[in-house]
């Protein structure tokens, strides 16, 4: 028996999917094409915790990479896109909120550049942190807050994690992706994690506190802006969007094609 999110408490992401719950995972409807969902654990991350010795869930999340509607398979292997669902439990890492442990997307062989990702939360509360490096100076830092509806992009060559600002209730977003995905933790783990670590208050709000293996650096805490310049619509799912415009995302495998969005970019 599986726990499913009510759909009263969940962003329409405009195809039929939902997250479950003991055990984490997700249902696909009968139109939906997506893999056995892989988990990532306590122990795969804990070297890019502030504690890596904390507790936790021993299942921090769970990951579906190439899901979508069962019409749209050809044209997303056609376009190199692809759509990834994650799910991360609720609950705490000891005083950390649960979180990925930060990376950078590889350099992809299909375009030669590293690639973005467009993010779309479903439920949950979230905060998608991003450094322009994982260099000694991490360069601009924000933590962008969002909550279910929200879409946040995270441009190529930066550093990002994925934080669950909500210990109490679990999170769970939707991303293109491109289709070479891969990622690059050797900054992040050189400097024991990203640049400002997340930690719950006795109040149980985040707090941020400087990694000292970085240079010093400021941390901008904001809400999502609007990207019309790379085709969001307000109230309108970034699968649907795609679904109307199946070429409004080629920017994902091709960032180049949009080079002059990606210069002083501000998420």
């Amino acid at each position: 028996m599986y726990a499913i999110m009510p759909e009263s408490k969940m962003y329409d992401p405009g195809f039929d999917i939902r997250p479950t719950f003991e055990p984490m995972g997700f249902m696909y409807g009968e139109d939906v094409f997506g893999p056995e969902p892989e988990n990532r654990r306590l122990d795969d991350i804990r070297k890019s915790l502030m504690d890596p010795g904390t507790g936790g869930p021993d299942i921090v999340y769970t990951i579906a990479m190439d899901v979508g509607r069962k019409q749209h398979r050809a044209i997303l292997e056609e376009l190199h896109l692809l759509f990834g669902v994650v799910t991360y439990a609720a609950g705490k890492l000891g005083r950390e909120p649960i979180r990925s442990q930060g990376h950078i997307h590889k350099i992809s062989p299909y375009s030669g550049w590293s690639t973005p990702e467009v993010y779309e939360i479903w439920t949950g509360e979230a905060i998608i942190y991003m450094q322009e490096t994982a260099e000694d100076d991490p360069g601009r830092c924000f933590a962008v807050y969002a909550k279910p509806g929200d879409v946040v992009i995270v441009p190529p060559n930066w550093a990002h994690a994925t934080i669950s600002a909500n210990s109490r209730e679990p999170l769970t977003f939707g991303a293109w992706c491109d289709r070479d995905y891969g990622f690059v933790y050797d900054g992040v783990r050189k400097h024991k994690g990203i640049a400002w670590f997340p930690v719950f208050d006795e109040e149980g709000i985040i707090r941020w506190q400087a990694n000292p293996h970085y240079e010093t650096s400021q941390l901008v805490c904001k809400s999502p802006r609007q990207y019309p310049d790379l085709g969001i619509e307000p109230g309108k799912s970034i699968y649907q969007t795609f679904e109307s415009n199946p070429e409004v995302f080629l920017y994902v495998p091709r960032p180049q094609l949009v080079a002059a969005a990606w210069e002083n970019f501000e998420p």
